[in-house]
């Protein structure tokens, strides 16, 4: 639940990282992106100028141009600075003009070879030709399967390595994740990361299994766990009387996760994580008051209480009220 005015430096800085990226001045910045067949821009040098610096509500209207024209994703635009700089790298050459990168950016996204590379993996570990720990084929062979550049399917390979499927080690090749089920998870990751016209299914999927993962965790005899979900509902309670605005809210994200994690089921807790962890950086919206914390302190204890009574009805059914209120505090949900 980041804060809507730290989201809004994170847009500016990210669009000025973009166009020294580009190595464009302003000017060129705006002719490139923000003007009409007929070159006349619509926003002059001094508007722009002034969005780089001090931010405001045009920064979106950048921000869709942009996208639009280099097929890039607009949530992007609100991660933290060092994470749009890293997909950046992926997604933009740097070698290349900007005509050549937006004409064949679309081509050769990074996500669509992701997409193809984990189909591929996958398909070989469902088959048993492929298993956790194997090493898997050179960039060439994959390359020459997949009718890719070699460079393409090496950046591809760094990001799968980072997200936790591969495991690439210099010098002796590239191994399957000994946690083979990444590889049924963490497409939907990138996908969530890349995809933000989604963000409406995205959030009836994690309303669905939320409330699941609090009937599943009601029922819980995982010790370790339940102790871990008392202990964040006890700092809950401390940041609420404390009025610690920004440590209840990062408790609150915690809470969501670890009754995932008390539910047993390790498709659901890596989900709810995944998203759990976008919503961090896509919101636009924070706290607004005391009343909203009351509130939120309240129905968290109701889902809690109904926990400990491994009342699995009662469970589901006050998470369920829980999101349907937070749909209306938060522009997001």
């Amino acid at each position: 639940m980041t804060d809507v005015k730290l989201n809004a430096e994170n847009k500016r800085h990210n669009v000025r990282f973009l166009r020294r990226y580009l190595n464009l001045t302003q000017k060129e910045f705006i002719a490139q992106f923000l003007s009409d067949e007929n070159g006349k821009p619509s926003m002059s040098i001094a508007t722009f100028s002034n969005l780089e610096a001090k931010g405001g509500t045009r920064i979106n209207e950048v921000i869709l141009a942009v996208s639009e024209s280099l097929g890039m994703d607009v949530m992007l635009f609100a991660m933290e600075p060092e994470q749009f700089m890293e997909r950046l790298n992926l997604i933009l050459p740097s070698n290349q003009d900007v005509d050549s990168m937006q004409q064949g950016c679309k081509k050769s996204n990074i996500d669509q070879l992701l997409n193809r590379l984990t189909m591929y993996f996958s398909e070989q570990l469902f088959d048993k030709s492929l298993k956790k720990g194997d090493k898997v084929e050179s960039d060439r062979v994959l390359a020459q399967k997949l009718g890719v550049g070699r460079s393409a399917v090496r950046e591809a390979l760094k990001v799968l390595d980072i997200l936790g499927m591969i495991d690439i080690r210099p010098g002796q090749g590239t191994f399957i994740s000994n946690d083979e089920a990444n590889f049924f998870v963490v497409p939907l990751s990138w996908s969530l990361f890349l995809n933000g016209g989604q963000t409406d299914s995205i959030l009836e999927v994690r309303n669905v299994l939320e409330k699941k993962a609090a009937e599943l965790a009601a029922k819980s005899t995982q010790e370790e766990a339940l102790q871990k979900l008392e202990k964040i509902s006890h700092q809950i309670q401390e940041a609420y009387l404390n009025l610690n605005y920004q440590a209840f809210l990062n408790c609150d994200i915690e809470f969501h996760i670890c009754l995932a994690e008390c539910s047993g089921n390790q498709i659901i807790y890596s989900m709810i994580q995944i998203i759990s962890n976008l919503m961090r950086h896509i919101s636009g919206t924070g706290m607004a008051d005391q009343n909203q914390l009351k509130e939120i302190y309240e129905e968290h204890r109701l889902v809690y209480g109904a926990v400990l009574a491994h009342d699995e009805e009662a469970a589901g059914r006050y998470m369920e009220e829980h999101l349907r209120k937070s749909m209306l505090r938060y522009n997001y949900r």
